[in-house]
C-alpha cells in the first residue's frame, strides 16, 4: 500500500498549468529538491534528477519539456534488490551547450555565476509562489496519514533554500518550523489546521477531503470517549454511594434499630438492602417516589448511622 505522501504525490503530479511561469516555478523548486548538477566537455552543464516516485518523475519530464528549450532528456530506472524498497527513477538532461540557457531561465545560472540556492526572480507573483512550493513537495515532502498526528515536512539538504522555503511560508502566515536532522533541513506544519490550509493551497483536493474526513471521525470518536468517561464517573459515583448507604444501613440493622425507624424510613433502608446495585434513581422508582425524596431519605439514615456511631465513640 502506497504511503499518503505518495499518494499526495500523484494527485499533484497529475496538476497542469497554461501558465509558463509557474511551470518554471514549479520546476525549479522540484530540482533544487532532488537534483545535482553535472559538467561536461567545454564548460557545459547538464542535470540528473532521481525520485521513487513514478508521477514525479514524469512530472519532471513534462516540465522539463515544456520549459527546457529543447533540452535532451533521458529516463532510467534502478531496480532496487531489496525486498520492501521502492524502485528509484533519474531523469538526466547530458551536458549540452543549450543547458545553460534553461539553468538562466531556472534561474540557476546568473551572469555566469552559479545561483543554487535563491529563487527570487521567479516567486514575485503568489501564483508563482504556490508552484514553487508545490514543486519542493513533489521534490521532498512528506506527510502523515490524516488518522495519525498531523505532520507535513519539506526536507532538503541546502540549508539556504530551506530558508527560503520557510520564510515563504511564513510571509504566507502559516506556523512553520525549521529543524535540522542529520545532513538534512526540515520545514514543517504540525498544527491540523495548517497542513490541511497547505494541502488546498497546492490543490490536492483529495487529501484535503481525506483529511476532513479523519478529523470528522476524531472529532465523533473524542465526543463519544467524553460520554463514556462522563457516564464512567457518574456510574462509579453511584456505586459508591450506594455502597456507603449500603454500610450505614447494615451498622443500624446490626445495632437492631431498623424496626425502630419511622415507617418510610425503614422501607427506604430496605429496598436499598434488597436492591444494592441499583441507582438512586432506581431506587426512587421502586419506592414510588421522586430522586428527591429518594435521596432525602438515604440523608437521614446517614445522620441515623453517623450519630450512632458517635455515641459508641464518647462511651
Amino acid at each position: 500500500m502506497p504511503s499518503f505522501a505518495t499518494e499526495v504525490k500523484n494527485e499533484l503530479a497529475r496538476r497542469t498549468y497554461e501558465s509558463s511561469c509557474c511551470r518554471t516555478a514549479e520546476l525549479a523548486a522540484l530540482l533544487r529538491m532532488g537534483s545535482t548538477l553535472t559538467f561536461g566537455l567545454r564548460r557545459t552543464f547538464g542535470l540528473n534528477f532521481t525520485t521513487e516516485n513514478a508521477a514525479v518523475a514524469r512530472k519532471a519530464l513534462q516540465l522539463l519539456k515544456a520549459e527546457g528549450g529543447g533540452v535532451k532528456t533521458e529516463i532510467t530506472v534502478s531496480r532496487s534488490k531489496r525486498l520492501k524498497k521502492n524502485n528509484s527513477y533519474t531523469v538526466q538532461v547530458p551536458p549540452a551547450p543549450e543547458v545553460a540557457g534553461l539553468l538562466e531561465h531556472l534561474g540557476f545560472l546568473q551572469d555566469d555565476s552559479l545561483n543554487m540556492d535563491k529563487d527570487i526572480a521567479i516567486l514575485k507573483k503568489n501564483c508563482c509562489r504556490i508552484a514553487y512550493l508545490r514543486g519542493a513537495f513533489l521534490g521532498g515532502g512528506s506527510v502523515n496519514r490524516p488518522e495519525a498526528a498531523y505532520h507535513l515536512e519539506l526536507v532538503t539538504g541546502n540549508f539556504a533554500f530551506s530558508q527560503m522555503l520557510y520564510q515563504i511560508l511564513r510571509r504566507m502566515d502559516f506556523p512553520v518550523g525549521l529543524t535540522d536532522r542529520k545532513d538534512s533541513y526540515i520545514v514543517y506544519l504540525k498544527e491540523g489546521d495548517a497542513v490541511i490550509d497547505f494541502l488546498a493551497m497546492l490543490e490536492a483536493e483529495e487529501a484535503v477531503a481525506a483529511f476532513e474526513v479523519a478529523r470528522n471521525v476524531k472529532e465523533v470518536r473524542e465526543q463519544v470517549n467524553r460520554l463514556v468517561n462522563c457516564e464512567t464517573a457518574n456510574l462509579q459515583k453511584a456505586v459508591d454511594a450506594a455502597g456507603r448507604q449500603l454500610a450505614e444501613i447494615q451498622a443500624l440493622q446490626e445495632r437492631g434499630l431498623l424496626e425502630e425507624l419511622p415507617k418510610k424510613l425503614r422501607e427506604a433502608a430496605e429496598a436499598r438492602l434488597e436492591n444494592p446495585e441499583v441507582s438512586l434513581a432506581e431506587l426512587a422508582d421502586i419506592l414510588g417516589i421522586s430522586k428527591s425524596g429518594a435521596s432525602h431519605r438515604m440523608r437521614k439514615l446517614r445522620e441515623l448511622a453517623a450519630s450512632v456511631m458517635d455515641s459508641e465513640v464518647e462511651e
